[in-house]
């Protein structure tokens, strides 16, 4: 009898756990889905290529007037880019060879402002300055919390002379509602 007694407690102790275990998975996956419960929209997008392109504005101009443009550009790369968390999917515009893909963080911001001798032929390409920019997205693929949208960027530079790039950025939305960005594919455009 006395076995009995300590098997039944023993049985309705063990479930007490497992009900309160459940009873947390679900609070906490309510609350992961109240955070991503939020959607990426087509202007969300065009707004983050807006600011992308301010960014890029405000790099350069931090160069021109003798503030640390390498600062600026790393305050960006943490702002917008995600790779606090994840790696990021970084192919610049004018990158050749073994450093063509740049996943990390430090590649990433060679390209932007150069002065890194493991990325010798970058000099800088946000230094030029521009001084602006356009967009012209041509397609945006959504699905949960990513979302890829693929365009071109023409950007205007001090001395009015333009360069337009194929762009393609994808996104992920992350727990404040922010985009962050996971791939970065720049290229010029094919002119046969």
């Amino acid at each position: 009898m006395k076995n009995s007694v300590l098997a039944v407690s023993l049985i309705l102790f063990m479930f007490t756990i497992a009900c309160s275990s459940d009873t947390e998975r679900t609070q906490s996956t309510t609350a992961q889905s109240d955070q991503s419960s939020q959607t990426i929209t087509h202007d969300m997008i065009e707004s983050a290529q807006e600011v992308w392109i301010q960014q890029l504005v405000r790099i350069g101009e931090a160069h021109s007037e003798g503030e640390d443009a390498k600062q600026v550009a790393e305050d960006v790369l943490n702002t917008y880019y995600d790779f606090d968390n994840n790696r990021v999917l970084f192919k610049p515009t004018l990158a050749h060879g073994d450093q063509t893909f740049r996943p990390d963080f430090d590649g990433a911001l060679a390209y932007f402002v150069g002065g890194n001798d493991d990325y010798p032929d970058d000099s800088g390409f946000a230094l030029a300055p521009y001084v602006s920019g356009t967009t012209d997205i041509s397609e945006v693929y959504i699905h949960g919390d990513i979302a890829i949208a693929q365009g071109n960027i023409t950007l205007t530079a001090y001395d009015e002379s333009t360069v337009t790039v194929d762009k393609t950025f994808a996104y992920r939305l992350d727990n404040e509602g922010n985009l962050r960005i996971i791939t970065h594919h720049s290229s010029l455009p094919f002119s046969p």
